[in-house]
């Protein structure tokens, strides 16, 4: 994992988007198990006030803050493409979760350079757990709960914990792979969207496999999940892009991604 480019404004845009994450935590949060009613999107998925309200919020601290990069949000979509450093931002990533009062769902705030991920925060406003991935750095945990971020090793695919955040995620053609993977590992959970990502971090889950995801679903984990010694990729062991086939991979042990992936996509392991 290679370190932040020379001349990166490091202190700055870790700074803006703390800030934004504070504000989105306080802006979410008085919504929560409050009756809040959704409308669907074009893709079938919930939006929801909230989701709106935190996004407009998160935009106006990361532009006061450095108003030369551009900014992509799930709700609102791109505004300043021109700049090299692009925000990508999911202000409630589990908008179901949230709707139906789970406290699993999270705010995910990422700063892109060229399209690579170089910060991540995954903040989970109920718990008050937040984590802070910088491209070469050691992921840190901030929370009143016990965790270390830091992977964990796993001796083979069978003695993985595998969890994934829905089965109607799961589209036709994936859904084989997915079911292999399932029968080889030693338990399948669901749930968790972003938070699940955390708990990877934290050396409590093995591996993650998903499908159908944006890049505002995963920019934010890819440094979180790297920093505390794990890896991303799509799921033929691919690095994650925009324009990819919308796989996602974690893995706590990056050594089981050969056996993960021909199980995953036969043929690409």
């Amino acid at each position: 994992m290679s370190a932040l480019p020379a001349g990166f404004p490091r202190d700055a845009v870790l700074e803006a988007a703390l800030a934004a994450a504070d504000v989105a935590r306080s802006v979410v949060l008085p919504f929560f198990r409050r009756g809040v009613m959704a409308d669907d999107k074009a893709d079938a998925s919930p939006v929801t006030i909230a989701d709106r309200t935190a996004e407009r919020a998160i935009r106006a601290v990361l532009s006061e803050r450095l108003p030369g990069f551009g900014i992509m949000g799930e709700e609102f979509g791109l505004e300043g493409g021109e700049s090299p450093y692009r925000w990508v931002i999911d202000p409630i990533d589990g908008t179901r979760a949230f709707l139906t009062g789970r406290p699993t769902f999270g705010t995910l705030i990422a700063l892109l350079h060229n399209d690579v991920p170089l910060v991540g925060i995954s903040d989970q406003p109920v718990p008050g757990e937040r984590w802070i991935g910088l491209r070469g750095e050691a992921t840190r945990f901030v929370s009143t709960l016990p965790g270390t971020p830091r992977t964990r090793g796993c001796a083979g695919v069978g003695q993985a914990e595998l969890s994934c955040t829905a089965p109607e995620i799961l589209d036709a053609p994936h859904r084989p792979g997915f079911d292999a993977l399932a029968a080889a590992v030693r338990r399948t959970s669901g749930g968790g969207d972003c938070y699940a990502y955390g708990l990877l971090a934290l050396g409590q889950i093995d591996i993650i496999a998903e499908c159908t995801m944006k890049i505002w679903d995963w920019a934010a984990l890819v440094p979180v999940v790297e920093g505390a010694g794990g890896s991303m990729t799509d799921w033929a062991g691919q690095p994650l892009r925009a324009d990819g086939d919308g796989t996602v991979l974690a893995l706590g042990d990056a050594g089981l991604l050969a056996h993960v992936s021909g199980l995953l996509v036969p043929g690409a392991g």
